[in-house]
């Protein structure tokens, strides 16, 4: 299988783990100007490339292989002539920010116990989270964003639940600790699902279970969104389900 870089390199093969050279430095480069967690260009494809390549294909609706075949790399040179190259500014708080969008569990942390403490959220007050939470769907990602000018995915899931006077953790580790363990099939429209998505620890990605497989969350590369639990990506992803409905 062969296509060519801007840079005119030929591409002879899929790139995928392991992969190194220029071809590689290209998409990691491509795919960190389109504002994906690539952490540093290296040239080699590691399981932090794989993870961005993941997170390009489900929002392009591109088959989910952590692969970089013909179609992926033809998308990932279309969407980066549209890219306008990224301030340094932007750069260096990118380097800082843990991604809410997110990416595929590493097998790196291993975590051994889920907290559990009591259900804080009355069933009265769901509706009123959904009907929250979904009108700030399409509202960018912000790193530490807190507010409807920009949302990173646990200040997101703190504000809505203050808007509707419910009082809960800034962080998505620390919201981790609420409610009781769940199962996928058990959750219930209101509750909390979390997500590995980044090497450095093992909670880093939060959202809010509308029923149906499906959750909403701020989403580092799309901002506020619905998503399948279903979808390969997230179900790579997903660590547990948080019960908070008393």
């Amino acid at each position: 299988m062969l296509f060519l870089l801007n840079t005119g390199t030929t591409l002879a093969k899929d790139l995928q783990l392991n992969s190194h050279g220029d071809e590689v430095t290209f998409v990691q480069q491509s795919l960190k100007d389109m504002g994906y967690n690539i952490k540093k260009v290296t040239g080699v494809f590691d399981n932090n490339t794989k993870r961005a390549v993941l997170a390009f294909q489900r929002d392009n609706k591109i088959k989910i292989s952590g692969i970089v075949d013909e179609k992926t790399m033809d998308a990932i040179k279309a969407l980066k002539k549209t890219t306008p190259p990224p301030e340094k500014t932007a750069t260096a708080a990118k380097k800082k920010e843990k991604p809410a969008s997110p990416a595929v569990a590493s097998p790196s942390p291993k975590i051994t116990r889920i907290p559990e403490s009591q259900p804080i959220l009355a069933r009265s007050k769901v509706p009123g989270i959904v009907k929250t939470a979904k009108k700030y769907i399409g509202v960018p990602y912000t790193s530490g964003g807190t507010t409807p000018k920009g949302f990173d995915c646990s200040g997101y899931v703190q504000y809505v639940f203050n808007q509707n006077g419910i009082k809960i953790p800034r962080t998505a580790d620390v919201q981790y600790t609420l409610g009781k363990k769940s199962t996928l099939r058990a959750l219930e429209t209101g509750d909390l699902v979390f997500f590995h998505t980044d090497s450095d620890s093992a909670i880093t990605h939060c959202g809010i279970y509308l029923g149906d497989g499906k959750f909403i969350h701020a989403s580092s590369s799309k901002g506020v969104r619905v998503d399948e639990l279903s979808n390969g990506y997230w179900k790579e992803a997903f660590v547990a389900g948080k019960h908070i409905i008393k």
